[in-house]
């Protein structure tokens, strides 16, 4: 097929003064934008869905489009900017609880937290390196997975899959992060739900946020990170020696996942004791580990959780944050923030099923 010309009307409005095609606008184009919306979602998603703009590229070229990588970043930008004023938009209007929404029925809502570091070009990017130079900044991007439980399914083969789910990544302060965590999770049913269950780590940011959006939610430290943690302890009484750490460690690990919670805080509470009875020195990290067990004293009813059928690991979401790193930390990946937010609010409308919001389709 040859090229073809199309002849169109060409006008001023009378009640702006402002020139403007009347078909270009009908076609949904901006002024002088040349690919088609159609053409412009497929790139974005291909850059969406590869590891950069240059396979993105070649990917394209696959499917009968020749185009420059330039291109599709540029058009990225484009539609990126709409998605992120979206998903401030459904942020605002979540916070108006007089909108009648459409909730599903009711279920315990699962809230998943976490954060990962990414690279951003520091204030010296472009810049020969030299002593003190921050040519790149490591920078968090804090991340949720929400889900009704009865969501959570097995395959024949016991693999655990998730039939529906909302995410959220955010680059920024804890505040907006928690509003964003909860207007998706509004989008779930909160509000309707019966109960509301959180997993995460010990980080500080995370319990601050259950407390200020979610206080009525039943929580739980993800049992691998608190097992992290009793290692942790493990190795520092018995230095270079891995059985008598295991030896140590293990058995506590199991009173821990069956309800001897109790137990596990006294040993740790006992620990000076422990050691100046066998004349071994304690160690510095002790005091700072038993305080954090103490602080999450209230986490850590693993074999009540789980007769209750919560999940009491956060695999979910270690999978949602390496599904992330995949497309945003690879190998020579420094981010300018305004191509990071928008590329990110494309994935994360992609994974919201709020994808064609972004191309007026709805």
């Amino acid at each position: 097929m040859g090229a073809i010309k199309l002849a169109t009307d060409y006008g001023q409005e009378p009640e702006t003064g402002r020139w403007y095609c009347p078909q270009q606008r009908a076609w949904g184009l901006t002024p002088h934008q040349k690919i088609p919306p159609g053409l412009a979602q497929k790139l974005c998603f291909t850059a969406v869905a590869t590891t950069s703009y240059e396979p993105a590229a070649a990917v394209a070229a696959q499917w009968g489009v020749a185009v420059d990588d330039a291109v599709i970043h540029q058009q990225v930008q484009r539609a990126g900017e709409r998605a992120d004023q979206q998903a401030k938009a459904r942020v605002a209007a979540s916070a108006d609880t007089s909108v009648p929404q459409t909730l599903p029925p009711a279920d315990v809502l699962v809230i998943m937290m976490d954060g990962w570091m990414l690279r951003h070009r520091g204030p010296d990017w472009g810049v020969r390196p030299a002593g003190g130079s921050q040519r790149v900044a490591w920078q968090e991007c804090k991340s949720a997975v929400i889900y009704r439980l009865g969501q959570a399914v097995k395959t024949k083969s016991e693999r655990g899959l998730l039939l529906e789910k909302r995410v959220v990544a955010y680059h920024g302060d804890s505040l907006e992060f928690g509003r964003r965590v909860q207007a998706q999770a509004r989008r779930q049913g909160l509000g309707q739900v019966p109960q509301v269950f959180i997993v995460a780590d010990g980080g500080v940011w995370i319990w601050n946020i259950v407390a200020d959006r979610f206080s009525t939610a039943i929580g739980v430290l993800d049992f691998y990170h608190a097992s992290q943690h009793l290692w942790a302890v493990g190795h520092e009484l018995h230095p270079g020696n891995d059985l008598a750490a295991k030896a140590w460690v293990e058995p506590l690990l199991h009173q821990l996942r069956h309800g001897g919670e109790a137990g596990v805080l006294q040993t740790l509470r006992d620990l000076p004791v422990w050691c100046a009875q066998r004349d071994k020195p304690l160690p510095s990290s002790v005091a700072r580990e038993t305080q954090y067990f103490e602080n999450h004293r209230d986490h850590l009813h693993y074999a009540a959780r789980n007769a209750e059928g919560y999940p009491v690991g956060s695999g979910t979401m270690e999978s949602f944050c390496a599904q992330l790193q995949g497309r945003f930390k690879r190998c020579g990946q420094f981010w300018t923030e305004p191509g990071r937010r928008r590329l990110m609010a494309l994935d994360v409308a992609r994974r919201n099923h709020d994808w064609p919001q972004v191309w007026h389709l709805n």
